[in-house]
């Protein structure tokens, strides 16, 4: 009976309603989010933000200093010091000594060993570089036609150069101190290509700390190598071929100089096409006097290394031996004794039919200074002792030179240098010098003989010239005839 009564109840049903669901677990989500915020509150107070977010994501206000900040937030720090520096501004603007001031900063936390070149920290840092460094620079007014070889214009300094000098010791402390590996995503070739575009800069102390920076990144950074020299060359071709126009071809060459020192033997092709295709095309210019010390030395850096270039550099100079520019000359005689200095006897006998032609021309220069240059490489001893075992080839080529210069140069110091070669070579052979007398004074009975007959021959070609002219011109005929009637006539009475 009871369960009869119980069976007409209606019942419940198990499925809870759709939306009593919906507001029940929308009611328990929001109690779950409450919870949580309370349990980050919690963990917030209890850990430092820079831990809970890695140290990474966390921002630091840029004015803090480094000393009022706990170590844990020092990198964040610091990153927020090298984005605050980004900012360009104007050079009258009070921010620029706020950002002065962070560049010290900067520079002293590096220094102190105390930051850690992350991979954000050297974004930042190359980014900062970048927006301060990487720049155009004003065209060039001044004709490079106009160009002499010592350029006695003033340098031209830079106003901002208190700004940028401490931006470049902060680059030069991070290629020392940072990892090529992790920095190499940073310092690509772009980076390197608009480091070199720098080299232009006509403030000198720019390009004697781009000179220290582009040296350490080729040092350590071992996959640069190769393209930090085809850039240089390509530099280097547009001086010498188009432009004849940039500051900083003295300090790449500076550079150079120590990267040919360290090149191993044997040389590879690419260097010695450096040689010859960038290094010794750089005499043609006009302003080789600026940048002729810095050369040499690269020179002399691959001849040391292997003594058999030594021919063909002297062959170099010879082509580009200046004619009318004696201020060049005076450096190529310089540079042409240093490599005597080094040569070999063989590779001097393959050169020096040509160099000592060279070398007679300049004995009989009108310029007082490349003459007397020239009579001065008899006092090295190691060109000497050359000249004496290949005197028969080497006087006879010479000696026309001295003796013309022991009749007309009008310099007295040069006649007194010419005597001392000539005495020199009295000792040295004289049954060869009077060899030379004996066949100069025959050559010049020939020369004689035959500009009389060129002269004679002229005097005909004149005089049958004018027989001519008068034969074909009636005016001139009539005319000569009026002087012989009128003479006749004279005569007659």
């Amino acid at each position: 009976m009871l369960k009869q009564i119980l069976s007409k109840i209606p019942r419940k049903s198990s499925k809870p309603d759709p939306i009593d669901a919906t507001t029940t677990t929308t009611n328990g989500g929001n109690s779950f989010s409450s919870r949580l915020n309370v349990v980050k509150r919690v963990s917030s107070a209890v850990f430092p933000s820079s831990i809970m977010s890695g140290g990474v994501d966390a921002a630091v206000e840029p004015h803090i200093s480094f000393k009022d900040i706990s170590p844990l937030q020092k990198q964040n720090l610091f990153i927020s010091k090298l984005n605050f520096c980004c900012e360009i501004s104007d050079f009258s603007d009070a921010h620029l000594d706020l950002k002065r001031e962070a560049l010290v900063e900067l520079l002293d936390f590096v220094s102190s060993g105390s930051a850690k070149f992350t991979e954000p920290a050297i974004s930042a840092i190359c980014k900062m570089c970048a927006a301060n460094l990487f720049r155009v620079f004003p065209p060039k007014y001044r004709n490079s036609s106009n160009a002499t070889e010592t350029d006695d214009e003033e340098p031209m300094f830079d106003p901002a150069w208190s700004h940028l000098q401490l931006v470049y010791e902060l680059l030069l402390r991070f290629t020392s101190l940072v990892d090529a590996k992790a920095a190499k995503k940073q310092v690509d070739h772009s980076f390197v290509l608009r480091l070199l575009d720098l080299f232009d800069s006509d403030d000198p102390r720019e390009r004697d700390c781009l000179k220290s920076v582009l040296h350490r990144i080729y040092g350590k950074f071992m996959v640069l190598r190769p393209f930090i020299r085809k850039a240089v060359s390509n530099i280097i071709y547009r001086f010498v071929y188009e432009t004849e126009r940039h500051n900083g071809i003295a300090e790449l060459l500076e550079i150079f100089g120590s990267i040919i020192s360290g090149f191993a033997l044997p040389l590879k092709e690419e260097h010695k096409l450096f040689l010859w295709r960038a290094l010794m095309p750089l005499h043609k210019p006009k302003s080789v006097g600026i940048y002729h010390q810095q050369l040499a030395y690269c020179i002399v850096q691959f001849v040391d290394k292997d003594p058999k270039l030594t021919g063909e550099v002297i062959k170099g100079l010879l082509k580009y031996w200046p004619v009318t520019n004696s201020q060049k000359e005076l450096m190529f005689i310089s540079e042409v004794e240093e490599m005597l200095e080094m040569t070999s006897m063989d590779e001097f006998q393959k050169v020096m039919v040509p160099l000592f032609r060279r070398i007679g021309g300049c004995l009989n220069s009108s310029h007082y200074q490349v003459a007397e240059r020239a009579h001065l490489l008899w006092n090295n001893e190691r060109i000497v002792n050359l000249v004496i075992h290949n005197r028969q080839v080497i006087v006879p080529i010479v000696f026309s030179a001295l003796e013309r210069n022991s009749q007309n140069h009008w310099n007295q110091a040069v006649l007194n240098l010419t005597q001392n070669i000539r005495k020199m070579f009295l000792e040295m052979d004289e049954e060869l010098m009077l060899a030379c007398q004996c066949k100069l004074e025959e050559e010049q009975s020939k020369s004689n003989v035959v500009a009389e007959k060129r002269r004679l021959t002229w005097e005909n070609l004149e005089s049958a010239a004018g027989g001519a002219a008068s034969f074909n011109n009636p005016i001139s005929n009539t005319i000569n005839l009026a002087h012989v009637e009128s003479a006749s006539c004279s005569v007659a009475c």
